[in-house]
């Protein structure tokens, strides 16, 4: 049976990965505790593990919210990213076995037919496959710490919804890059693999960046506007 904080934890989580509740948004504990029929008391449990995992921050005296991501924040995150991803490559390149890698080849061509522009593209599919994808490389980095480090920095490209904010050449790209890693790890190339790895997180925090400042150029024009007519 599944425990109350762990369905209190899924709820929330899942809320604010598909843009229910929005960056900045309250988190009131009575509010989720009657939505999941539990006490208040899973539900200040799931709160404190998603703050861990950078989700959710808790304000004194002012309760939780969804944390705000900012240009910092990405920059800072993605670069750790970066750092861990190409090194779970760079060991996976040793390690993998040839079925894996078989699987990470069946993902790119799911991928690229999913990503293609069109009434029939599917981005939140894109999403689903390119996670199973990472998920195989960091399987066979067969590194539980590593595991661990990179789950605390695999969450924001959920929440930002990173392929949503990808035009047509940036998946060209991003598609591009698997099939790279993959030859990498066929030829069990550990310095190819860190590279390509590397170059693919490089690349999607370009993306990101860009789109956070597209996000909030509106927002500061409004405000310069508003402060001229006052």
């Amino acid at each position: 049976m599944t425990r109350a904080v762990d369905r209190v934890y899924a709820h929330i989580r899942d809320a604010i990965v598909d843009g229910r509740y929005a960056p900045g948004a309250r988190l009131g504990e009575v509010e989720i505790a009657d939505l999941t029929s539990t006490s208040r008391t899973p539900v200040r449990e799931a709160l404190r593990q998603l703050e861990m995992e950078g989700l959710v921050e808790v304000l004194p005296h002012r309760g939780a919210r969804v944390y705000e991501w900012t240009a910092e924040d990405l920059e800072e995150i993605y670069d750790l990213r970066m750092t861990l991803e190409a090194m779970a490559a760079a060991r996976a390149a040793s390690r993998i076995e040839p079925k894996d890698i078989d699987r990470m080849a069946e993902l790119c061509d799911l991928i690229e037919v999913a990503a293609v522009s069109g009434p029939d593209q599917r981005l939140d599919l894109v999403a689903q496959l390119n996670d199973e994808f990472h998920a195989i490389v960091r399987s066979a980095a067969a590194s539980n710490r590593l595991t661990t480090m990179l789950g605390a920095v695999i969450q924001l490209p959920l929440v930002m919804r990173t392929f949503h904010r990808y035009a047509p050449e940036d998946l060209t790209r991003s598609c591009a890059h698997h099939r790279d890693l993959v030859a990498a790890l066929r030829n069990r190339d550990e310095v190819w693999a860190e590279s390509v790895m590397r170059a693919h997180v490089r690349a999607a925090k370009s993306v990101l960046l860009q789109a956070l400042a597209a996000d909030t150029r509106p927002v500061a024009t409004a405000a310069a506007n508003g402060a001229r007519s006052s």
